[in-house]
C-alpha cells in the first residue's frame, strides 16, 4: 500500500482536495472558452468519461463572461485559467468560478493581487499556483541552480504573496517537459510546504509517448505518495487524458474508478484476431464506472489460468472462444460473436 504524504485539504466546488480524499483526475477544454455551446459539449464529454474537475483558458474579459452561462450547464467544478489581467480574475469569481488558475507575482501591483485575494478569500476559491519550467521570472531563471530548484524557488515566491495575504486555500503544480526535472521538483516542494499538488507534465507530447512519460513522471511520484490531483497532458481529445488519468490510477491500484482492462501479448499459439478484438473489447468498455477487470486472452493453454483473477474474460482457440467468470469457463462461441456474447454478459450482470 502506498502511504500518501500528508497534505492540507482544501475544496473546489464539491470536491475535496488534499488530506484524505481520493486523487481526482482533471483535464482542460481546448475549445474557445467564448463559444459556450462548443465548451459545455465538451465538458460533458469530459464528465462522461469521469473528469472530476475541468480547466477553461479565460483570455479575454469575454471568455470570462462565459463562465456564467457554462456553470449553469455543467455538473464538475470549473477552474478559470487566468494569466497577467487581475480584472478577469475578479470577473471570473463574480460570475462563479470554482477555482482560479492564477500566479499572483504576475498580475501587477499589490493592491491588484489584494482585491483578487480578498475576493476569493469571502466566495472560498482556492488558487492553483502553477509554474512552468520554460516561463520562469527573469531573476530567477538567471539563478545558478538546477531548473527544479528554480521551479520551486519561483513557487515559494507566490506561496508567500498569497500567504502575506493571509491567504492558505492554495494547490500547487510545477510542470516540465522533462520528466526527471518534473520528479526532483514535485520531490522538493514536498518537502517544504504541506499545499495540495496538482502533477503533470507539459507538453508531454501525443497520444503514445506523452502516455508514456506522464506515466513514468507521474507514475513515479504518485508511488511515492505525492499528489493530490493530475492531469495528462496530451496533444489530443481531451477526453483521451481522462482514461489515460485513470489507467495510471489503476496501475499503482490508487483508484479503482472503471474497467481494469488486461490482455495478453500475444504469440503463435493464438488463432484469432486478438489485436482487434482486444481494442474492441477496451473501447467498448471504457464508460463503465464500475470497478471490475476483464481480461483479453490469446490462448485456451494459459488464458482463464493466468486471468482467473478477473471477473470476465474470453481466452481465445481456433476461430472460436471461451468466455470465463473467475477462471471457470461458462461459454464456448465462435470468433465472431465473441464480443456481442462477451459484452453481454457484461452488460447483464452490472
Amino acid at each position: 500500500m502506498i502511504n500518501r504524504r500528508v497534505s492540507k485539504q482544501i475544496q473546489i466546488g464539491n470536491v475535496k482536495i488534499g488530506g484524505d480524499a481520493p486523487i481526482s483526475v482533471q483535464s482542460m477544454c481546448n475549445t474557445d472558452t467564448r463559444d459556450v455551446v462548443a465548451t459545455v459539449r465538451q465538458i460533458k464529454e469530459l464528465e462522461d468519461a469521469g473528469c472530476e474537475l475541468i480547466r477553461l483558458a479565460v483570455l479575454n474579459k469575454d471568455a470570462a463572461a462565459s463562465i456564467k452561462e457554462i456553470k449553469k450547464q455543467v455538473n464538475i467544478p470549473v477552474i478559470a485559467d487566468i494569466h497577467f489581467d487581475y480584472r478577469l480574475a475578479i470577473q471570473c469569481i463574480e460570475n462563479g468560478i470554482d477555482a482560479l488558475r492564477l500566479n499572483p507575482g504576475n498580475i501587477g501591483r499589490d493592491e491588484n493581487v489584494k482585491k483578487v485575494v480578498s475576493l476569493a478569500k469571502t466566495n472560498n476559491i482556492p488558487i492553483r499556483i502553477g509554474i512552468n519550467a520554460g516561463s520562469l521570472e527573469k531573476n530567477i531563471a538567471a539563478m545558478d541552480l538546477p531548473l527544479y530548484e528554480k521551479m520551486v524557488k519561483s513557487a515559494m515566491q507566490h506561496i508567500k504573496i498569497l500567504e502575506d495575504n493571509d491567504f492558505d486555500k492554495i494547490k500547487i503544480s510545477l510542470k516540465s517537459s522533462s520528466v526527471i526535472t518534473t520528479i526532483e521538483a514535485y520531490r522538493l516542494m514536498a518537502k517544504m510546504v504541506d499545499y495540495p499538488l496538482h502533477l503533470g507534465l507539459t507538453e508531454s507530447g501525443t497520444l503514445k509517448g506523452g502516455l508514456v512519460k506522464s506515466a513514468v513522471g507521474m507514475g513515479t511520484l504518485l508511488a511515492e505518495g505525492i499528489g493530490d490531483t493530475i492531469r495528462v497532458s496530451l496533444t489530443e481529445n481531451p477526453v483521451e487524458e481522462v482514461y489515460a488519468g485513470y489507467s495510471i490510477l489503476k496501475s499503482l491500484e490508487i483508484r479503482q474508478k472503471g474497467v481494469n482492462f488486461i490482455s495478453c501479448p500475444t504469440c503463435g499459439r493464438c488463432q484469432i484476431d486478438l489485436i482487434g478484438l482486444a481494442k474492441k473489447v477496451e473501447d467498448a468498455l471504457k464508460n463503465v464506472n464500475k470497478p471490475i477487470t476483464v481480461a483479453v486472452m490469446g490462448c485456451p493453454v494459459n488464458g482463464p489460468g493466468e486471468a482467473k483473477h478477473a471477473d470476465y474474460g474470453v481466452a481465445g482457440a481456433i476461430k472460436e472462444g471461451y468466455i470465463f467468470k473467475k477462471g471457470e469457463i461458462i461459454k464456448r462461441v465462435p470468433e465472431e460473436d465473441i464480443l456481442k456474447e462477451l459484452l453481454n454478459i457484461i452488460n447483464n450482470e452490472n
